[in-house]
């Protein structure tokens, strides 16, 4: 068991509970997968999808949802979930990001990676990734590939814990070069990405980006007063993040950005 994996079995009810803090990278994913998805009943694999979020909502829909992930106590919250919500996932698998062999060659419709390629250290272990989510796909289906900004960790240090950052310097330097983080501050080893760096990661492996997309829009470390609002103001503000969110000028400054490609 690696130390992902041991993270997410660990505490397999903080990515369900998270995005209910942070409801804007939900409502921008949503619409995203809303975009451009293919029109219900196609079939989706959703690597990494952990307890089941994305993958029930989408079910929920009328999509025939496949979920995929590393931790297997993240798989068991999806599973109870789903039957709570009376959901029914095509299945659920105890699989690695890199090794989709369980899965056919162009099976899916779209692919969703909201999770893996930011916990694959090696740039050979990411592009191993993307080439099995390439495999599994249909041509022309569509990928929606989730990074962490190389940026936002950084701000995580302003916003929680200056001082130590500036005790630590050799993790700026590390993190500024290599995008790496080994588990300093609670969050488990993660790969943090320049933005630049995603379009020729993607492209390698035959994916035409359609979007990509912040997806905190313009509310990123800001999110507090947002979550308070009642529906309609909430509503407005999730739409104008996801434009937002769309714009190139502000993606140095997203936490998530969701690359969407079609492959070609």
């Amino acid at each position: 068991m690696n130390d992902v994996e041991q993270y997410y079995d660990t505490d397999d009810h903080s990515e369900w509970e998270r995005l209910n803090r942070h409801k804007t990278e939900w409502a921008v994913t949503m619409r995203a997968l809303s975009e451009f998805l293919p029109p219900a009943p196609a079939r989706i694999l959703d690597i990494g999808g952990g307890p089941g979020r994305y993958a029930i909502a989408l079910a929920k829909l009328g999509y025939e949802v496949t979920l995929a992930d590393i931790s297997s106590e993240s798989l068991k919250r999806a599973e109870e979930q789903a039957k709570s919500e009376d959901v029914t996932l095509a299945g659920i698998y105890h699989a690695d990001a890199t090794d989709l062999s369980a899965f056919s060659d162009t099976a899916y419709d779209a692919v969703l990676m909201l999770g893996p390629l930011y916990h694959l250290i090696s740039q050979e272990a990411r592009h191993q990734a993307v080439q099995e989510a390439a495999r599994v796909l249909k041509n022309q289906g569509i990928v929606f590939a989730a990074f962490l900004n190389r940026f936002s960790a950084l701000r995580v240090c302003v916003q929680q814990f200056p001082e130590w950052l500036a005790q630590n310097p050799d993790y700026a330097t590390r993190l500024l070069e290599t995008g790496i983080h080994r588990g300093e501050w609670g969050f488990t080893t993660a790969y943090f990405a320049n933005v630049n760096e995603i379009q020729t990661l993607m492209g390698t492996h035959h994916f035409s980006a359609l979007q990509i997309v912040g997806c905190e829009g313009i509310a990123a470390f800001a999110e507090e007063r947002l979550n308070a609002l009642a529906d309609e103001a909430w509503e407005w503000w999730a739409d104008l993040n996801y434009q937002l969110g769309k714009d190139a000028a502000l993606h140095g400054s997203a936490i998530h950005l969701v690359y969407v490609g079609q492959k070609k």
